[in-house]
């Protein structure tokens, strides 16, 4: 007994929708927030020692945590 063909044309469609690739460019601006990044929180979970809108401070900080985990400095 054959299937119908309603069937056989579903199945097609199924296996072939795997082959199709969605565009994967990423968009402009996607992925940016409006606000620097050093104006910050307002609470307990910042360094005690960085005032908002401290942008020196913001990136000396990024830099001394960035530092306490290289691996390369840790092991000489």
């Amino acid at each position: 007994m054959r299937p119908p063909l309603p069937a056989a044309a579903l199945l097609a469609m199924l296996a072939l929708s795997a082959c199709g690739e969605r565009e994967q460019t990423l968009a402009a601006g996607r992925h940016k927030s409006p606000d620097e990044p050093w104006r910050g929180a307002q609470n307990g979970f910042v360094v005690k020692n960085w005032a908002p809108s401290d942008k020196a401070g913001w990136e000396t900080q990024l830099r001394q945590r960035a530092q306490t985990q290289n691996e390369y400095i840790k092991t000489n």
